[in-house]
């Protein structure tokens, strides 16, 4: 008979993520987090719904995350895809917006690819012009800008991409995180 407890984390190791610090490593960047983070559900929803994606920091950088996000949101996605950067004129060959308030529509979806600081400016834009979500982008969560979009009456996603988000809910996205390449909901069969 196995052990049931065989595989369950012994009672010595730190639970707190201590042990995984690197050494010399600052204290965790984010305090301890209560905003309640959006589930599946809801962040399937919030990409059913939607038909433009504003992306605010977007960049005309190859090297830049928004970038990425925004060539797979303009190949691999049914979205009207809107760039907010008031620094730049064209990205991806498409007009550059100074603002949301400056964007020929309303974009159901502001995915946000800026500082920590300035989160709470761009929630309150998103609220100005609009806007169905206000989505912040992996390692950023701000729970002043997810309450002003939240009090405002926005869907908030914190700390998640749309790209892996729309790829893992319409079968492009493999559980080790690379595109497949195939849509099935069957397990291929390898040669051995």
């Amino acid at each position: 008979m196995t052990d049931p407890n065989a595989c369950a984390v012994p009672q010595s190791v730190p639970t707190d993520g201590a042990s995984c610090a690197l050494p010399g490593a600052p204290e965790a960047a984010h305090p301890a987090r209560t905003w309640p983070a959006a589930g599946p559900q809801e962040r399937f929803e919030i990409l059913r719904r939607a038909k433009s994606i504003a992306i605010v920091g977007a960049s005309d950088n190859p090297a830049r995350a928004s970038y990425f996000v925004a060539t797979y949101l303009r190949g691999s996605s049914p979205y009207d895809v809107y760039y907010v950067n008031p620094r730049a004129t064209e990205i991806l060959g498409q007009p550059a917006y100074a603002s949301l308030a400056d964007l020929p529509v309303v974009p159901d979806i502001v995915d946000v690819f800026r500082k920590h600081d300035d989160l709470p400016g761009v929630a309150q834009e998103a609220v100005d012009a609009g806007a169905s979500a206000l989505w912040l982008q992996l390692g950023s969560w701000h729970e002043g800008a997810a309450k002003i979009a939240s009090d405002a009456g926005l869907s908030v996603v914190m700390d998640r991409c749309v790209k892996i988000e729309h790829a893992r809910f319409h079968g492009g996205l493999h559980l080790a995180g690379f595109d497949t390449g195939v849509l099935s909901s069957k397990r291929q069969l390898l040669s051995r």
